[in-house]
């Protein structure tokens, strides 16, 4: 997809955000400079994309909680492997054997084209070439996120840019951002979850609300929330964390994208997370993002 230039962040940190929905259903144009929160986007199934024009990017950002289970890394890269790229971005990850397994899994399909490993915080990118980037962070109360993400933005954005940091026409954050449910207690937040109607936890999410008040992620997308909160779990389950601290569940893994360019369309078919790995105490989360490059 050439002219296409994107900057992708895997990071930890916690946000609150408004989300709104965007005009066209899954499609996404353009974005306002004025304060919006985070736009909700809609799932659109199908791609209706067709020809050379267009580039899908399948992410993938995962808390391992410093286990190397091999078999939960066939289920993370897919079977249906019908994706351009793949940027996995991995958070508590052990330090050796994660390329090596993810590259002898995708071996028959895709090559590692990049990598940036800052101990148990990892990047990786596999498919075709092309001009991404990608950056990663790590956070752990609320404040302290919002001061690194406009940190680092700062730093992106700024006239004394780093080299590898140019303006870009789409921009990605995803990772273990670490914002949790606040103002409402553990076992009503469960028993919202247990029936199915996690969805009312939205407005109890700190990223959401953060971004709402206009410290973060204005203009971002991200779909909606319809999976069930990703941490805490008991390892080895797909139970909530029966600790002592009875943790309240959290959407604390999660992927958001900004287009900076009326030349492109993205459309979202996929955001979600996979709950069949009970390897470690969050659950990952996918999301498929197709981009169409309008001459």
């Amino acid at each position: 997809m050439e002219g296409l230039c994107v900057k992708l962040f895997e990071a930890s940190r916690k946000y609150k955000m408004k989300r709104h929905k965007a005009e066209a259903i899954g499609m996404v144009d353009s974005f306002e400079a004025s304060h919006e929160g985070i736009k909700t986007v809609d799932i659109q199934k199908r791609c209706e994309f067709s020809g050379t024009s267009h580039l899908c990017i399948y992410f993938v950002t995962w808390n391992m909680n410093g286990q190397v289970p091999c078999e939960d890394i066939a289920k993370l890269v897919g079977e249906d492997r019908k994706y351009d790229l793949l940027v996995m971005g991995l958070q508590e990850a052990p330090r050796n054997n994660i390329c090596k397994l993810l590259k002898n899994t995708l071996a028959d399909t895709h090559m590692l084209l990049g990598k940036s490993v800052m101990q148990s915080v990892q990047l990786y990118v596999f498919g075709p070439k092309n001009s991404e980037q990608f950056t990663r962070a790590h956070a752990r109360n609320v404040e302290e996120r919002n001061l690194q993400f406009k940190h680092i933005s700062n730093s992106l954005f700024s006239k004394n840019r780093n080299p590898y940091a140019k303006s870009a026409q789409l921009t990605v954050w995803l990772g273990d951002l670490n914002y949790r449910l606040q103002g409402i207690n553990s076992y009503p937040a469960r028993d919202l979850i247990h029936g199915n109607l996690h969805q009312m936890l939205t407005s109890k999410d700190q990223l959401l609300q953060e971004a709402e008040r206009g410290e973060i992620f204005n203009g971002y997308c991200e779909g909606a929330l319809d999976f069930k909160p990703t941490y805490k779990y008991d390892i080895g389950s797909s139970s909530y964390d029966t600790s002592h601290k009875v943790r309240v569940p959290s959407w604390t893994d999660r992927i958001l994208f900004k287009i900076d360019s009326n030349n492109i369309n993205a459309t979202l078919h996929s955001y979600e997370a996979i709950e069949s790995i009970q390897s470690s105490d969050h659950k990952p989360v996918k999301a498929h993002l197709c981009l169409k490059l309008e001459k």
